[in-house]
């Protein structure tokens, strides 16, 4: 009898976990057929770009933060302004920042009013979409506040502690031209950013059809963006992307990719001598998380090595820190991503 009830058990077990995995595969290509309308809509007025709208939209869905490194004027800006217009319900806040700015010029402060006693002002942190432009400008100290609240999700102003929005998504920008005036991020902090997406010049097609709609001839509302997805479906996504299933093997694919940046000569990398420090295991946390936001985003509900790939170089660009020879040399952390990918097997 006893026997005789475990395998019912082992059975209803069974079935409960076959019934969630269809369940989940249907919520993955119900969810990711969303996530195409949104990009459909961000495309109305950024052109071009492709790989800078994905990983963005890899990053929301992640739960991470993302750093944009490009020259003036190529969108990153207006890129996040529009994202946040196509979700229903979003909040979107801009800090410039700047060498005066204070740490309480993002959080909050605490104010007192004759009559009216002590209050807690929220700063600008507090919203869905949040642009930190220019986030060298700003010295140390205000850099460390940002940070924290990216880590920790709150913010403590005074005695208060107060929780951020659901979702909280950070897209920090920074100029890799000018070297005067401002604060080059520590590499502890740059480590922090789930991406480090670089936004390159558009082709000259594409910058064809900017003369035509570009932001200072158009208004925002004159796009026609539309809100095809809510504050919940962002947070479903989330959950989802969470329970998609990283293989043994895939999961050894990360480790060694991670490992190839700490251990050069392991994996025969020419380039290895101009790697000082390699990527820390932030870096295997992330490739898995980015590899299933890819999955999700090709309505699968598994990872393989090339989602894996897509994601290699934003995962680990910030993550590899040159020698001075590699530097002064001009060696790119693109290019030692790259040969690791060649030279790391897919097993």
């Amino acid at each position: 009898m006893k026997r005789k009830k475990k395998i019912v058990s082992k059975r209803r077990k069974k079935k409960k976990v076959e019934v969630e995995k269809i369940s989940l595969k249907k919520k993955i290509k119900f969810y990711s057929e969303k996530l195409k309308l949104l990009k459909k809509e961000i495309h109305k007025a950024i052109v071009g770009q492709d790989e800078v709208v994905d990983s963005v939209l890899k990053a929301l869905i992640s739960n991470g933060h993302v750093l944009l490194e490009g020259v003036p004027g190529i969108a990153k800006t207006f890129l996040v302004r529009v994202l946040a217009r196509a979700v229903k319900g979003a909040t979107f806040s801009r800090i410039q920042f700047t060498p005066d700015l204070l740490p309480s010029d993002i959080t909050g402060i605490t104010i007192y009013e004759k009559g009216k006693g002590f209050y807690v002002k929220k700063g600008p942190v507090f919203a869905n979409f949040v642009l930190g432009d220019e986030i060298n400008r700003a010295p140390p100290k205000v850099q460390s506040a940002m940070l924290q609240v990216m880590q920790e999700r709150e913010v403590t102003i005074g005695n208060e502690t107060f929780k951020l929005p659901k979702p909280f998504l950070v897209l920090a920008t920074q100029n890799p031209l000018e070297q005067k005036g401002v604060y080059p991020l520590p590499e502890a902090q740059v480590d922090r950013f789930l991406f480090k997406v670089l936004v390159f010049y558009p082709t000259k097609e594409e910058e064809k059809i900017i003369i035509d709609q570009n932001i200072d001839v158009k208004s925002m509302e004159e796009f026609g963006i539309k809100k095809v997805i809510s504050l919940n479906d962002i947070l479903e996504m989330q959950s989802i992307v969470k329970k998609i299933f990283i293989s043994e093997e895939v999961k050894d694919y990360i480790t060694s990719l991670v490992e190839a940046t700490r251990y050069p000569k392991k994996y025969d990398l020419e380039l290895g001598k101009y790697i000082r420090w390699g990527a820390s295991p932030r870096a295997s946390i992330f490739l898995a998380l980015g590899g299933r936001a890819t999955a999700f985003m090709d309505g699968r509900d598994f990872v393989i090595p090339d989602d894996v790939k897509s994601v290699a170089k934003d995962v680990l660009r910030h993550r590899i820190i040159l020698t001075y020879e590699g530097r002064a040399k001009e060696i790119s952390t693109d290019q030692i991503v790259e040969e690791i990918l060649e030279r790391v097997p897919v097993k």
